[in-house]
């Protein structure tokens, strides 16, 4: 797993073979994230990365400048994964969460400027979580969120979809 750019930038991180999760790809990072920038200016930026994984988007955002990360990760190796990297990069503006994304989104009353959603491409409840994040008010109004997403969904008519990014087989839905 490799930092594309910022001040961590070429950054790398040996994931465990035994890991679950799948990080998003160099390739579907670095070209999302050069879409977001005629979008958003991470710099100073609070954001939220919900089903971290091995926290990749995470470290991506703290190397691109965001004042603060929140990152949510439910499986425990992950989690710890997840902390070790902040330890080596020494950075304390993220918080790491070990806990159910769902959870943790009904009791957020924090907002963002930026929300990251990469759920396990097979979970039930995925077609919801657009809906999840905004009925729990956790976007600022310019905020911008990301959710990757396998290739049978299309959220192209939800009301706060803005444009949907395809890098292979990673699809991203970009809402506003």
């Amino acid at each position: 797993m490799r930092i594309i750019t910022g001040i961590y930038k070429g950054r790398h991180f040996d994931i465990p073979r035994n890991f679950k999760a799948r990080p998003t790809t160099d390739f579907a990072k670095e070209n999302i994230f050069n879409v977001l920038n005629g979008y958003i200016d991470f710099d100073e930026a609070t954001a939220l990365d919900l089903f971290s994984g091995t926290g990749s988007i995470s470290l991506e955002l703290l190397s691109r400048g965001c004042s603060q990360v929140v990152s949510v990760e439910a499986d425990k190796d992950h989690h710890a994964f997840i902390k070790q990297c902040l330890k080596k990069l020494g950075a304390e503006n993220c918080i790491a969460i070990r806990g159910d994304v769902f959870r943790f989104v009904k009791g957020c009353r924090q907002q963002f400027d930026f929300i990251f959603a990469d759920p396990p491409y097979a979970l039930k409840e995925l077609p919801q979580i657009p809906d999840m994040v905004f009925e729990h008010d956790l976007l600022k109004p310019d905020g911008v969120f990301v959710f990757e997403h396998g290739k049978q969904y299309d959220f192209s008519s939800h009301p706060r979809f803005l444009e949907h990014r395809e890098y292979g087989s990673v699809n991203f839905s970009i809402f506003r």
